[in-house]
């Protein structure tokens, strides 16, 4: 590392620099949860940072996460130039505005929207954009209510056991009561007989996911809405809409499922959400939520402000973010293309599909899901195995670098534990191979030195942590 030269003291006669040299770390010490008495160079403070993150994993290695970990150069200098600017701002930025209103329209056109204006905005994620479904959701079905003179006291949404936490924290904070449907053997994501076996006359909605982060698998949207269409044709049976979750799936099937019916098309969709960061290909973070029409968003939802040098509409539940990521989301759709995304999501697929195939022939694992929707898959060991478990699987995995997750499946199948290998865009089939090598060499290292059985109690605390 070159060495910095010292330099003066200022007139307090407090030194400007902490010398980065290693050796004299010892009378430099940096506080943690503190601010420091006085600052340091900039590279000194660049150096100090640094060194600490390299005891992060390797984004490119994490095969837990479904978040876009490599973007070109290109998008990497645009994302720079953007970060400054403030979203929220149209008035200052309009043309990062102008941007914004495009990848609605490209996304809603993508999601077969019925008119050519899409009816939607950008998020920091799929997790504000759920927010924003679930509350149309809500509003409409109160209004639905108080326009027939009944009571809107007791809202509640349907949804698989298998949703993300966001959901969750949705009915929390708006007091909806989630009425989940459990998970069986054979069956890791939502019904479409349980889900509607559920709905009721106080039920805003049903969520759906096109790409459960349990095994990749695909909820059956069109499935689901038929049977919500023969609850409704009942006598007295209520009229539910669908909320899909399309977080991942919402950039992966109109490439590589095209005939599969899962968005505007089914007529109950009334609003869809995704994460640009995820399998849109952009750098955390950024969502993207769109409605059927005008009439899906309630206008008690959409909010006015005059202050930042021009009167503009915002319903999204943040406010101030950086504009990088929608400009990146834009420059993707111009770079790529229909036909560079299918491109892209067929090599992540293809990628899948071989690793789990040989994962399969391994022999001591048994597929929950293959990375035929989306490019993932889920795999557990199987019953005769003994002597280490998938978590063992998982901390030998990490020594080379591997972050392969384990965990244990929601309530009703918690005693089934599972790893899950997510592959994104940046991860070649080279990557996939060594990763194949190592595991196969982990197996006969478990194989030949088992693990000490855990105690129950502690396997759970380890799989909840996992998790």
């Amino acid at each position: 590392m070159a060495l910095h030269s010292r330099v003066p003291e200022d007139e307090s006669g407090v030194e400007l620099e902490i010398n980065p040299v290693y050796s004299r770390e010892k009378s430099c010490v940096i506080p943690r949860y503190r601010l420091p008495d006085s600052g340091v160079l900039p590279r000194t403070a660049l150096q100090v940072v640094r060194d600490e993150l390299i005891l992060d994993g390797n984004a490119r290695l994490n095969l837990a996460t479904f978040v876009t970990t490599w973007m070109e150069p290109e998008a990497e200098q645009l994302m720079a130039e953007c970060s400054s600017k403030n979203m929220i701002d149209k008035d200052e930025y309009p043309q990062t505005a102008e941007l914004e209103h495009r990848c609605v329209n490209i996304i809603g056109n993508l999601w077969h929207a019925p008119h050519s204006e899409a009816v939607g905005c950008s998020t920091t994620g799929s997790s504000e954009a759920c927010m924003l479904g679930g509350m149309a959701l809500l509003w409409r079905w109160r209004a639905r209510r108080r326009a027939a003179g009944k009571d809107t006291a007791r809202p509640n949404l349907v949804m698989g056991t298998n949703v993300q936490v966001c959901w969750e924290k949705f009915c929390r904070y708006w007091d909806v009561e989630p009425k989940y449907v459990p998970l069986v053997p054979g069956r890791y994501h939502l019904g479409a007989a349980e889900a509607s076996a559920q709905c009721d006359e106080n039920t805003i909605g049903v969520v759906v996911i096109m790409g459960s982060t349990m095994d990749g698998s695909y909820e059956p949207v069109a499935d689901v809405n038929a049977a919500l269409d023969a609850l409704a044709a009942t006598p007295g049976g209520p009229d539910v809409p669908i909320h899909v979750d399309g977080a991942s799936g919402g950039f992966v099937a109109p490439f590589l499922q095209p005939e599969t019916e899962w968005d505007f098309r089914v007529p109950r969709v009334a609003s869809i959400n995704a994460s640009g960061h995820k399998y849109g290909l952009v750098y955390p973070g950024v969502g993207w939520i769109i409605w059927r029409d005008e009439d899906h968003l309630p206008e008690d939802l959409i909010f006015k402000v005059n202050y930042l040098g021009g009167e503009m509409p915002t319903f999204a539940l943040n406010f101030s973010r950086p504009g990088a990521q929608v400009a990146a989301q834009y420059y993707n759709f111009l770079r790529l293309g229909h036909d560079g995304y299918r491109r892209v999501q067929q090599t992540s697929q293809d990628i899948a599909l071989h690793m789990s195939g040989e994962i399969a022939k391994l022999g001591p694992f048994e597929l929950l899901s293959d990375g035929s929707d989306l490019p993932v898959f889920a795999f557990r060991l199987r019953d005769d195995v003994t002597g280490y478990s998938v978590f063992d699987i998982s901390e030998r995995l990490r020594m080379r670098g591997w972050q392969v997750p384990a965990y244990t499946f929601p309530e009703n199948l918690t005693d089934m534990a599972v790893m899950r290998i997510v592959i994104r865009n940046g991860f070649s089939m080279d990557l996939a191979n060594l990763l194949l090598d190592d595991l196969r060499l982990q197996l006969q290292v478990l194989e030949h030195h088992p693990q000490t059985q855990m105690p129950p109690e502690l396997q759970k605390k380890r799989a909840s942590f996992a998790h």
